[in-house]
């Protein structure tokens, strides 16, 4: 689980990076979910989620906003 304040001493550039990775994670995890019907840690997407929703939040705020 990823903290705020690690994120805001993080770059831009670092931010984008992480963002990307968890998006892929997510990706992942849904495709497994889809086709076995289960996964062995249903709430790592959950947490995933979350994480990539506080790394796109950090992003904004060190943007003024903009993505």
């Amino acid at each position: 689980m990823l903290k705020m304040d690690e994120l805001k001493n993080q770059g831009k550039e670092e931010l984008k990076t992480l963002y990307q990775d968890l998006s892929k994670e997510i990706y992942g995890l849904k495709c497994e979910l889809r086709i076995t019907r289960k996964t062995e840690k249903p709430h790592l997407l959950r947490e995933k989620k979350k994480d990539r929703a506080r790394v796109l939040t950090a992003l904004q705020q060190k943007t003024g906003g903009k993505a």
